[in-house]
């Protein structure tokens, strides 16, 4: 959005300055046929000028809320150093005391336009004050006005390579910092909201913490009244399983602080996975397909996993959601990376989910989005990044890409 605007405000700004031009160059028309009584040729000027009027009105209304893209910008430029050249050339050419107006179309190309669109309309200008000396009536050139304009010439190559190489690489530099400022300033946003959200999670697990101990109390003492309920066997079992989760928890809230990682095969985090979902999501087709090596290792903290896990699931309920009961697997190394493929056989995502997954936390029916965010800033940490696209065959695709470490 950003650059969106940028590029409209840049092609506004210099239609404007067209504008202004053209009510100057009216003035000055003026001024010199009837204030210094030197005859301009007034047809040619005229027709250059509506030129320049037609040409502006029509950029006003067609960039009007439009983005402009780098060629049009410089399309733009390159028709203003065509008309100033036009108006030089019937009001003097080189001998014409604005000239120097030539470098003004560069210096606007240096702060808009890439290295290669600035370097050709330098050359353009050059060639246009080139044309306006060479063009120039042999009765200007007597005495040492030759080399007054040889020196002009000079001069103006001189602040042409100026301008292009120094306005260029400030522009371009004050555009890399502002890149870098915003990319930060992105950062630390996601960064403050993952925050919010773990002390959110640790406050509600700290809650909830005394009211599982509770139930867990009384069905124990249930259980002790009528041992063979199998409700009261499957309420322990669920307990037992919030009870491991909360201890988990505290766990990786430990290894978090404490910055606790180590060196973990790829298969056996991928063996990992795979026994979770057996326990836990048994009518679950798995398909899984491994390309890796058994010495291949990534980076492990506690973290890792889980979010892992969170995106298996988020697989999971969208291939449920859909009438489906498979997902699939596949653990690659290559390029020094270790990438996991998670494919569901849902619905897949819309394009407006694909923007603002992973970045920021997005309600959906299915759950979606909390997890993906949580999973993406978990593997961002230990250096990873994760991708999430359509399957050319239906359904989503998620691929969490680690960088391989050698072991110890």
């Amino acid at each position: 959005m950003s650059v969106l605007l940028r590029n409209i405000s840049q092609v506004h700004t210099i239609i404007a300055l067209r504008s202004a031009a053209i009510v100057v160059q009216i003035l000055l028309i003026f001024f010199v046929n009837l204030g210094l009584n030197y005859q301009l040729p007034w047809q040619p000027l005229f027709w250059v000028i509506l030129f320049e009027v037609i040409f502006t009105l029509a950029s006003y209304y067609f960039y009007q809320g439009k983005q402009a893209s780098s060629g049009e910008l410089f399309a733009q430029i390159i028709a203003d150093v065509l008309f100033l050249s036009l108006l030089l050339y019937f009001s003097g050419g080189a001998t014409n005391a604005f000239v120097s107006l030539l470098l003004i179309p560069i210096a606007i190309a240096a702060v808009t336009l890439s290295s290669l669109m600035l370097t050709i309309t330098a050359l353009c200008a050059i060639t246009s004050y080139s044309l306006l000396l060479w063009l120039l009536p042999m009765s200007v050139m007597h005495g040492n006005m030759e080399g007054h304009f040889i020196g002009m010439g000079i001069n103006f190559l001189f602040s042409t390579i100026v301008v292009a190489m120094v306005v260029g690489k400030m522009a371009r530099s004050i555009n890399q910092r502002e890149l870098a400022i915003a990319a930060y300033r992105e950062e630390q946003l996601k960064q403050e909201k993952v925050i919010a959200l773990g002390v959110a999670s640790a406050q509600i697990t700290h809650q909830l913490a005394t009211p599982i101990a509770t139930v867990q109390l009384l069905a124990d003492e249930l259980k002790d009244d009528d041992p063979e309920n199998p409700v009261i066997s499957d309420m322990l079992i669920e307990l037992t399983r919030c009870k491991e989760s909360l201890s988990a928890f505290r766990q990786m809230v430990f290894n978090i602080k404490e910055q606790a990682s180590k060196v973990t095969s790829c298969q056996e985090v991928f063996d990992q996975i795979n026994k979770h979902l057996t326990l836990n999501y048994p009518d679950i087709k798995v398909t899984n397909t491994t390309y890796h090596k058994i010495e291949d290792g990534i980076l492990v903290d506690s973290s890792l996993v889980p979010a892992i896990l969170n995106l298996i699931h988020n697989a999971i309920r969208a291939t449920k959601a859909n009438n489906c009961a498979e997902i699939e697997l596949t653990s690659t190394c290559n390029n020094d990376l270790w990438q996991l493929n998670i494919r569901d056989f849902g619905q897949g995502f819309t394009l407006s989910k694909l923007s603002q997954l992973g970045v920021k936390p997005v309600s959906s029916e299915q759950g979606l989005g909390m997890a993906v965010f949580l999973s993406h800033a978990s593997l961002e940490r230990l250096g990873g990044k994760l991708e999430l696209t359509n399957h050319h065959k239906g359904g989503a695709l998620v691929t969490l890409s680690l960088p391989l470490a050698k072991r110890n």
